[in-house]
């Protein structure tokens, strides 16, 4: 006979309202990080703070609030409602002896408000609080150190030019765990000693970090290291990184790189010469051209071949948005795509975080799959992104220029 699966316990988690894409696929990859898995019946608005989640422990819950940047708190969730009269029904139908172990008299409590979309009085807050007074709270009010956290949240919609006098949204919870937004701080680009204009934001930097499900003891290589931003958040997970880069300069923080320089790769002596450059300490290199396509390509190919089974290549793609389809994400036999998220750059342009995950042993056959099931010319595309790019910035700057005449 069958042991039955563990019951699944109802939490709701805060979020922070930024990166709004990035958020599922991160904390969906953190669940799984952590041994759970993301339900599709989770009652979640995507673009909403607030969600509930079925997670089978508090002790996954906590694991999964030491990773995620994108989620503020967690709570144990004792009701919810669309309406003051729905949540007291639904507290009051919550399992008491649930309830009990956070509510003993010789414990210490407080209840915490917190709204989205409005700012409540301070006597607004006391009259919600009081509006509590049936639960079988015994313990002692303790504002500065309690044992026990609880808050009420309320979300009054995502319009902050249409705010309801009423919450559309209620929730009370024990707080169980923070999440670790205070890294995107202490990680700030700010506070290094060299970046580049390039530099990856640190939230983002976590972000990929969460994506690819990094772990202690993971080996994480980047091949475009540039100033190194990315494998920051690696290490701080305990992974042993690595990284490289065509540009010498850029590796030791003598110049900076970005979008305005041309890909190029290594080549040898007997490949025609595009180009010999000489850094500060007299290391010569060979680099020819390197289309953006080919890039992807030799970039999935190595993922493909040198990848564990079930690990992940994390890389952004940089998508012209009026071109933009999904068959231009470039794809491989070995590879599974995880998730495809969005971050905007300009009304034109936007960069997607594209996660893939191995699924199958690399082959021979394998090598240059690519080219024999039709899907390599639409990625050539990606090749004129740099002259679509700059072309928007200078309709962009005529038009600038021509409205300030006016």
């Amino acid at each position: 006979m069958a042991l039955a699966a563990p019951a699944l316990r109802r939490y709701l988690l805060l979020l922070a309202q930024e990166h709004l894409e990035f958020r599922l696929p991160e904390i969906t990859s953190l669940l799984s990080l952590c041994g759970g898995q993301f339900s599709g019946e989770q009652e979640i608005r995507v673009n909403s703070p607030f969600w509930i989640l079925n997670i089978p422990s508090e002790e996954m819950a906590r694991g999964l609030m030491k990773r995620t940047v994108c989620a503020k708190s967690i709570f144990e969730l004792w009701g919810h409602g669309k309406s003051a009269g729905e949540l007291y029904t639904s507290l009051k139908n919550y399992p008491t002896d649930k309830m009990l172990p956070y509510l003993q008299s010789d414990s210490t409590y407080k209840v915490h408000i917190h709204t989205f979309n409005k700012t409540l009085t301070q006597a607004q807050k006391i009259k919600k609080i009081d509006a509590l007074e049936f639960l079988p709270f015994k313990g002692k009010v303790n504002l500065k150190n309690p044992e026990h956290i609880f808050w009420i949240l309320e979300d009054y919609g995502m319009n902050p030019n249409d705010v309801p006098e009423e919450p559309i949204h209620l929730y009370f919870g024990r707080w169980i765990a923070d999440g670790q937004r205070e890294l995107i701080e202490s990680y700030s680009v700010k506070k290094r000693h060299f970046i580049g204009n390039t530099s990856m934001d640190a939230c983002l930097s976590f972000i990929m970090a969460n994506h690819g499900r990094v772990k202690p003891n993971d080996i994480v290589y980047d091949p475009f290291v540039g100033t190194g931003g990315l494998l920051i958040s690696s290490a701080h997970f305990g992974a042993y990184v690595c990284g490289t880069d065509i540009d010498y300069n850029t590796i030791h923080g003598l110049a900076p790189y970005g979008i305005r320089e041309a890909p190029r790769r290594m080549g040898s002596q007997k490949e025609t010469v595009k180009s010999v450059e000489r850094s500060a300490e007299n290391h010569f290199f060979v680099s020819s051209s390197y289309h953006l396509s080919d890039i992807f390509f030799d970039l999935l190919k190595f993922g493909a071949e040198y990848l564990v089974m079930g690990g992940r290549l994390v890389y952004w793609l940089p998508i012209y948005r009026p071109e933009y389809t999904e068959e231009i994400i470039p794809r491989h036999p070995c590879l599974k795509l995880i998730s495809n998220c969005e971050q905007l750059l300009s009304s034109h342009t936007s960069r997607r975080l594209i996660t893939m995950e191995k699924v199958k042993e690399f082959k021979d056959q394998d090598e240059n799959s690519y080219l024999l099931d039709g899907q390599y010319m639409p990625y050539r595309g990606h090749n004129s992104f740099r002259e679509k790019y700059f072309s928007g910035v200078t309709k962009r700057i005529a038009k600038e220029e021509k409205d300030n005449q006016k």
